[in-house]
């Protein structure tokens, strides 16, 4: 089990801070930096942009501090025998400066580890160890992403949330230039970046968050297929029929009775 030793969620110091840890910390430090910072690992000096975190290895001599004022980050402090080989398997690197892709993601999990934290009961050990996982996981789920060029890494949170709400309302037509006014995009650009970003057209995707609801509705109600065609947002059923045989190679009925 990974434990959580301390943890701080939107530290502010207005007058700045330095973190000296010569002979390491001693355990694994995540540090977020929220705000321009500088960083010394292990001799080496380093400046950290906003939104960037590091782990830094138990005994990884460091120091940092900030380059603006306020100073403002998010830590926390964690151990366990598998630590090591739990981020082998990830390949998140330690010691190493990393832009945060989605820096959301970040400060929610550490505020969410600092709420139960505080709040203790008898499952806060499990939650905690459960929470570090999730993070270290999607982080190095996203570490793909940052050899994106910047201009489209930038994009990756807008463009998520945009590809969530996709997903969750197959039902609603929206043309593509609608979506890619919501990010102040042109349609081509948008559509460029889009691809970039999740590896297939803006398009296909719809069609596919149409088609798994549509899946799930067949395997799981007794809903006659022009409502599902429907709900999925198919203006008739025989345009649904069509396309749905298109990218799975059965049909709807077929599909429900092999289910």
């Amino acid at each position: 089990m990974i434990h959580l030793i301390s943890c701080g969620y939107n530290f502010v110091h207005r007058d700045g801070i330095t973190i000296d840890r010569p002979s390491g910390a001693g355990n694994y430090a995540f540090v977020f930096f929220r705000s321009n910072s500088e960083v010394i690992v292990d001799g080496r000096l380093l400046t950290a942009e906003k939104n960037s975190y590091i782990i830094f290895s138990p005994a990884t001599s460091h120091l940092y501090r900030e380059l603006d004022n306020p100073f403002v980050n998010d830590w926390f402090h964690c151990e366990g025998i598998e630590m090591m080989e739990f981020l082998q398997e990830l390949n998140l690197p330690l010691d190493t400066l990393i832009k945060a892709i989605d820096p959301l993601l970040i400060t929610r999990y550490i505020r969410d580890m600092h709420s139960i934290n505080r709040l203790g009961g008898p499952l806060r050990e499990k939650i905690i160890d459960s929470d570090i996982r999730s993070l270290f996981m999607k982080l190095s789920n996203l570490l793909e992403r940052a050899v994106l060029p910047d201009k489209t890494s930038r994009y990756f949170r807008q463009f998520s949330e945009l590809r969530n709400e996709l997903y969750s309302s197959p039902q609603i037509h929206l043309p593509v230039e609608q979506i890619a006014s919501r990010v102040n995009l042109s349609k081509s650009y948008f559509q460029h970046i889009y691809k970039e970003l999740f590896g297939c057209s803006v398009v296909s995707d719809i069609i596919q968050s149409r088609l798994e609801y549509a899946k799930y509705l067949l395997g799981n109600s007794s809903l006659s297929i022009a409502a599902i065609a429907k709900m999925c947002g198919y203006e008739n059923d025989t345009h649904f029929m069509r396309q749905f045989k298109r990218f799975t190679g059965i049909t709807p009925s077929q599909f429900r009775s092999q289910r």
